[in-house]
Order: C-alpha cells, then sequence, then structure tokens
C-alpha cells in the first residue's frame, strides 16, 4: 500500500521522518526492472533503431549510474519462446539477473544476449518480480518497461498489481510505455496507479534511460516506512497520533477516528488516502473530519468519485491561535495542548461476490507546523476571513454600484448637454 499519498501536495507531508519508530529501515533498497522482449520490440521506430536497441542502450547507461547501495535485478518477459502455443508463451518470464549487489559487467553481458522473440505476458512478469523482490522491510521497486498491452488475458496485470498493493508489502510499481498506443497507455497508468508508482510515454532513446535512472535513484532515496494502528470507533478511544504517517484498515461505508494534541500556534495538517484493491460500485466518497471531543465540528476535507479509481484522497488544515491565558495549563504553567478528533469515512460499497474483508488499505498522513503569524499576514486585521471578509465584499460592491451609477447620469447629462 505504499505510496498511496503520492497524490498528495507536499504541503500536507509530515515533517517527522516517522511515526514512533525513528530511523527508516537500514536494509538496502531493491530494484527489479522488467523488460519486454517480445516480437513487437523489433519495431524500428525510436530514433531510427529498435525498440529493442533503445533498450539495451538505456541498460548500459542506466547499469552504469546505479547507486552503489542500490541491490539490482532484472527480468525479462517474453523472451525466449516464439512459438504459438499461448499456454506456453504466457509462462515465459525469467530472472535474468538477479537482485543484489549488481556486477556491471555480467549484468550489461545478460543484457547483450536478448533478441525479440515472444509473447507478452506482464501479469506473469510482475508477479514473477513480486516474489524476486520478497523478504525484508526494504524499499522495493518494480521498473517494467514495455512496448504494448499484456497478451496473456484473462490474468489482467492491473488486478496483479491490485493484488500486490493488498498485501501491503511496500513495493512499488513505475511503467514505462515504449511508443504506446492508448490501450497500452491506458494498462499502464491502472498498473502504476495500483501501486502508489508513475506511468511515463517514452519516445526517444535518452528519455527511457534518463528515466530509468531516475526512478533506480528514487529507489536509493530515504523513505518514509508507515506505522500500522488501528482507530477506534469514538473519539474516547481512539489512538493519540504523533506526526508521521500510519496505516490502518477500514471496512466499507464505515468510521475511523483518532486523536491529535495540537499546540497553540501550531497547524494541524491531516490527509488520508484510501485504496480500492478490489473492485467496488460507481459513487463512493472519503470525508476527514476534524471535531473537538464534544462533537463540535472544526474543519473537514472530502473528496468523491464517480466510476472506477484506485486511490482517493482528501485532506485539512487547521490552525490553533497562538498561546493566551485560556491556553495556560494551572498546574505547570506550561502551554495547554488541544485535543483534536480526526474522523475518517468512506461511503465505498462492493458488487455482489466481492469480498469485504478485510477492510480497504488506509493512509494517514499527520504533520503539526508553526502556524501562520498574524503579525505577518498581509491580510488587514483579518479582513480576510469569515464574516469581515463577507462584509467587505458587500461593502465594496454597493459602493462600486454607486459610483457606477453616479458616472452613467453625468455621461447622459453631458451627452444631453451637448
Amino acid at each position: 500500500m505504499c505510496g498511496l499519498l503520492v497524490t498528495l501536495t507536499a504541503g500536507l507531508a509530515p515533517t517527522a521522518a516517522l511515526a514512533d519508530t525513528g530511523e527508516p529501515a537500514g536494509e538496502a533498497p531493491k530494484v527489479e526492472l522488467v523488460l519486454d522482449v517480445s516480437g513487437s520490440m523489433r519495431a524500428r521506430d525510436i530514433d531510427g533503431q529498435s525498440r529493442m536497441a533503445a533498450a539495451k542502450q538505456a541498460f548500459n547507461e542506466v547499469l552504469d549510474a546505479v547507486p552503489a547501495d542500490v541491490r539490482l535485478g532484472i527480468r525479462t518477459l517474453g523472451a525466449d519462446y516464439p512459438g504459438k502455443d499461448r499456454k506456453r508463451g504466457c509462462r515465459d518470464t525469467r530472472q535474468l539477473y538477479p537482485v543484489g549487489p549488481l556486477d556491471r559487467t555480467e549484468a550489461k553481458a545478460a543484457v547483450a544476449t536478448l533478441v525479440p522473440t515472444g509473447w507478452t505476458p506482464i501479469g506473469p512478469a510482475l508477479l514473477g518480480a513480486a516474489d524476486d523482490l520478497e523478504g525484508g522491510d526494504a524499499t522495493r521497486r518494480i521498473v517494467l518497461i514495455t512496448d504494448g498491452e499484456d497478451t496473456c488475458a484473462p490474468l489482467d496485470p492491473c488486478e496483479v498489481a491490485r493484488e500486490i498493493a493488498a498485501k501491503g508489502i511496500h513495493l512499488t510499481i513505475d511503467t514505462l510505455g515504449l511508443v504506446p498506443d492508448a490501450k497500452t497507455r491506458a494498462q499502464l497508468v491502472c498498473i502504476a496507479e495500483a501501486t502508489g508508482g508513475t506511468y511515463t510515454s517514452v519516445r526517444h532513446t535518452a528519455e527511457l534511460s534518463e528515466r530509468v535512472s531516475q526512478l533506480v535513484e528514487r529507489a536509493a532515496e530515504p523513505v518514509l516506512t508507515p506505522v500500522a494502528t488501528s482507530g477506534g470507533d469514538r473519539c474516547a478511544a481512539a489512538p493519540v497520533l504523533r506526526p508521521g504517517l500510519y496505516t490502518d484498515r477500514e471496512v466499507f461505508g464505515s468510521h475511523r477516528w483518532y486523536r491529535v494534541e495540537v499546540l497553540p500556534g501550531q497547524e494541524l495538517r491531516a490527509a488520508v488516502s484510501v485504496g480500492a484493491d478490489r473492485a467496488v460500485n460507481r459513487d463512493y466518497g472519503v470525508l476527514l473530519r476534524a471535531s473537538t471531543p464534544a462533537g463540535r465540528e472544526i474543519v473537514r476535507g472530502e473528496a468523491a468519485g464517480d466510476g472506477r479509481t484506485d486511490v482517493i484522497s482528501t485532506g485539512l488544515r487547521y490552525p490553533k491561535p497562538d498561546i493566551d491565558d485560556a491556553d495556560t495549563d494551572s498546574g505547570s504553567g506550561k502551554p495547554a495542548s488541544e485535543t483534536v478528533c480526526l474522523r475518517v469515512s468512506n461511503s465505498f460499497s462492493a458488487p455482489a461476490g466481492v469480498k469485504t474483508t478485510p477492510g480497504l488499505p488506509v493512509e494517514l498522513s499527520i504533520a503539526l507546523v508553526d502556524g501562520p503569524d498574524e503579525a505577518d499576514d498581509p491580510a488587514f486585521l483579518g479582513l480576510a476571513r469569515g464574516w469581515w471578509a463577507l462584509g467587505v465584499l458587500v461593502l465594496a460592491g454597493l459602493l462600486a454600484g454607486l459610483l457606477w451609477g453616479w458616472l452613467s447620469r453625468w455621461r447622459v447629462t453631458v451627452w444631453r448637454t451637448n
């Protein structure tokens, strides 16, 4: 379920590195490049050379630039079976180079032997790559490079990606389409979005090399590891969350409660993403609501959709006013925090026959930052907020109307005089 918050703005990202667990896992990140070697890779439409030649050139450049702390592997699909037996063709995927410390010479030699051959079993290749990367808590990333859509239905590669995401193993799939048509593009977008990955359309060798290098380097960057938590059925029973990234499961059409302590002068920024890791009905929504323990709503964020989706997200911001006498704890003299209750609600429903357990995967991001300084606020005396803003707008409209009416009468009078 890693990456569900990728679609959120940077302003909602947590400032703490991790919640409760300290530093990210120290294991070396793992990446597997999955290369399409099917017959269509013979097409000569990338900078005057074949798609296979462009891929080999890009791989050589990428392998030279792999960070030392990345454990890299290479898997192929459609590289070995040239025949017409569908059953055999859809099993044609193998690991060309094992995931581990990189021997650049050996890896380049293995890639150099590849010749465009057979089918396009993307689904089986993704399952094989997930197995290749199994084990440990390191960052895991699959980079799929292909020029066509899967030819081994009914094993839908998009559904395979959803199943991988549903396992909660924090594996991201990025996809690159070589000169893709509309159907290929749609399928690769779906695969990437199912795991919080990215999709890139490629038409030049330099683009392919640059993008694959970026994705491999990204795997080496420190990432947030979500912390598992379990929301309560009411605010009083909810866990208290510190700044960080959290995962949970929420059943269809239900609520989950969490609590955050906000000090005077701080701004709470919270965001939630819910993943549809299985088939769901049309018309759905997600609500993130902040309230007081007594139930008074403070602010809310909501999002809705109609049709198929993989992730739906929303967020909110709540700036707590700076300290005054009422915000001081009488016993210690220290600033008193305010308990903010966060409720995550969803309106997903599932077609008949679809399992509703376990619940949908949820990721919740919590950040506490310094609130806005009213002394530096360009809004004079708070005129840009609430009823003040409404009053100013009404008054400005009235004055503008009177001025326009006076000017119109003056112009008519001048015209008649002349």
